[in-house]
């Protein structure tokens, strides 16, 4: 049997496979996206597929300590249009 691989959510804090939650990545160069595929190269921190958790991690900055820089807020809300069309 084949061991899944689980991530801790940065909005809600529970631990999910790693296939059912977003990874928003930080890349070499300092650019901040969100990752659907999980096979993005550069630092990551990952978050459920909702919206409530997405806003959660950005009120308590959870994501902006993971990647180990400051977030501005255009980049939360291209985050949330992003996730939007995803559903």
């Amino acid at each position: 049997m084949k061991k899944i691989p689980l991530r801790m959510c940065t909005g809600c804090g529970e631990m999910k496979p790693k296939k059912e939650l977003v990874r928003v990545v930080r890349s070499a160069e300092g650019e901040i996206s969100l990752d659907l595929t999980g096979r993005k190269s550069g630092r990551g921190a990952y978050v459920c597929p909702n919206l409530d958790c997405l806003k959660k991690a950005r009120k308590t900055r959870r994501i902006e300590r993971s990647l180990d820089c400051k977030i501005p807020d255009e980049l939360y809300d291209a985050m949330e249009r992003e996730m939007e069309s995803h559903e």
